[in-house]
């Protein structure tokens, strides 16, 4: 069984379909069935894919379950610190939407290690009489469409390479957002 049973490998892949392959190696990474490299390598033949006939080889010796569907926690997730400190880093999978949450806390999240699922993410912070502290891959692309009130709100931005677009929303509210990125190895 592929993620594409019933369709006819000659037809043109789209977006979407990328995309979901790209979940579905961010999943085998997390749970350790591929190597970073091969990870690397098998996302940018998904990202070059012309048709679904392309993608099918891609996760052909994955477990059927990891082939039927990405990992739906994928697409959304979120992590918050009320009152507290909270600190996130090391491999673990981002969701395509992920809000960050700081309400009188400290929140600190490491992307740099993460398994980013396709080729953009949108990073909602949010922080309230908070801190909120995220590292991006050295060669990520970030574009800031955040505001702030009574705060502070340093995004680094820019694009440093080919890597995945990071787009960042959100507010902060009489706290403070700081978004940097990880020097290069």
């Amino acid at each position: 069984m592929t993620p594409f049973a019933g369709d006819d490998p000659a037809q043109r892949a789209s977006d979407a379909d990328r995309d979901r392959v790209a979940g579905m190696l961010g999943e085998a990474l997390a749970t350790g069935r591929l190597t970073s490299t091969e990870h690397a390598d098998r996302l940018d033949a998904a990202y070059a894919a012309v048709t679904l006939g392309d993608l099918v080889p891609l996760t052909t010796d994955l477990p059927v379950g990891a082939r039927a569907a990405a990992n739906p926690t994928a697409e959304k997730q979120q992590v918050a610190a009320v009152f507290s400190k909270v600190i996130r880093r090391g491999r673990w999978v981002a969701g395509r939407h992920t809000e960050l949450r700081s309400t009188f806390g400290a929140l600190i999240v490491d992307l740099s290690d993460a398994v980013i699922p396709g080729r953009e993410v949108t990073l909602e912070l949010n922080s309230l009489c908070g801190k909120l502290i995220v590292t991006v891959p050295h060669d990520a692309h970030v574009i800031d469409e955040g505001s702030a009130l009574f705060a502070k709100r340093a995004v680094t931005g820019g694009k440093e390479g080919d890597g995945p677009l990071i787009r960042i929303t959100g507010r902060a509210t009489f706290g403070k957002i700081v978004v940097y990125r990880k020097p290069s190895p």
